[in-house]
């Protein structure tokens, strides 16, 4: 509910969706009763969480499973779930469509979106650095292409999500190449960092 340029940062997601969806098509899934009533007054199904399913340690996988069987309890018809998660407000206004006809194409059990990674990443066992992805003094440009999950978008047919996955075994990589698709908002620096490019992009308006 932090303000992000005047706006709750879920109300990012929320816009998305609506501008994506029927809104009789669209839920929200909290433990914050805020955030469920916020939703409530747009018109937006909502389920609140019971609270075995509202500790850090819960799996978003189980929240999602949790979802699935409210809909199957009530009679709800629903084949797959496009997770959005309220961390990630930038996503591109194709990513959707493009998401969804690469799920429906490809015919695969779920779908995510990445980010190339241009990092030098290594583990350090025992005070000692070992690279994994690259060789010492190797430029960075240069580096074999790795990717990483953006958090941005996520397709899941419903039976793998009772299965308990959101990334199946043949998840179809999407893959996103605008800065903005890798803000994911989990502690202050990055909001302040998501802060900035919204204030970059309407500054050039």
């Amino acid at each position: 509910m932090r303000l992000l340029r005047q706006k709750p940062l879920i109300q990012y997601s929320i816009d998305f969706a609506i501008n994506n969806f029927s809104i009789n098509d669209i839920w929200v899934n909290s433990d914050d009763r805020e955030v469920i009533e916020f939703a409530k007054k747009q018109g937006i199904m909502t389920l609140l969480r019971p609270d075995n399913l509202a500790t850090d340690e819960i799996a978003t996988v189980d929240v999602l499973k949790n979802q699935v069987m409210y809909f199957r309890e009530n009679n709800i018809d629903c084949d797959a779930i496009i997770l959005l998660q309220a961390t990630n407000p930038f996503r591109e206004d194709n990513l959707l469509k493009i998401a969804i006809d690469k799920f429906e194409k490809t015919n695969r059990k779920s779908l995510a979106t990445f980010t190339r990674s241009e990092s030098k990443l290594g583990k350090i066992e025992n005070n000692f650095f070992f690279p994994t992805n690259y060789k010492p003094g190797q430029r960075s440009q240069d580096l074999e292409k790795s990717y990483y999950e953006n958090g941005l978008l996520y397709i899941t047919k419903c039976d793998s999500i009772l299965a308990g996955a959101i990334m199946t075994a043949d998840v179809f990589p999407l893959i996103c190449e605008n800065i903005e698709s890798s803000v994911d908002i989990d502690y202050l620096e990055d909001f302040i960092f998501a802060e900035t490019l919204l204030k970059l992009k309407y500054d050039e308006k």
